[in-house]
């Protein structure tokens, strides 16, 4: 049996590959303001333990992806300060489900954290505000990014 060599070389992103992006986002965020009920936000610890949660303050805003308020979070909290990527699932009012995954940032100050005090609801803590930089995104199975 003869095996096929592989190609890992990296390749260039085509200018239709970088037009998909913006199409995958722009997907992303016409859901996203079509949502219905909370997100869930999933985090992994240093184990590879998964943790998930339902989160009810969380903006997507165009430049930097998914910030979600700090109100309660303890073990997503220790995850996150571990370097993890994380994932935010939700659906939309047709039953219509979407995941972003990427890198997850914690933020006690500065302007992502502004940006989170600025819309939160000041009857929960708001302690800090974690950006997920969107690296891929899905809807249902359908790889949108």
């Amino acid at each position: 049996m003869k095996w096929a060599a592989l190609d890992f070389t990296m390749k260039s992103k085509q200018p239709s590959e970088a037009l998909s992006t913006t199409n995958g986002m722009k997907a992303v965020a016409q859901a996203w303001d079509n949502r219905e009920g909370p997100a869930v936000l999933a985090t992994v610890d240093a184990a590879k333990t998964p943790n998930a949660i339902y989160v009810g303050e969380v903006r997507y805003v165009p430049t930097e992806g998914f910030i979600v308020a700090d109100n309660y979070f303890h073990k997503t909290r220790a995850n996150i300060k571990t370097g993890t990527k994380g994932a935010i699932l939700f659906l939309t009012k047709e039953r219509k489900s979407f995941q972003v995954k990427g890198l997850l940032s914690y933020y006690t100050q500065g302007p992502i954290f502004e940006n989170m005090q600025s819309w939160h609801d000041p009857k929960y803590p708001g302690v800090a505000a974690v950006l997920l930089r969107v690296e891929e995104a899905y809807s249902g199975a359908e790889k949108l990014l």
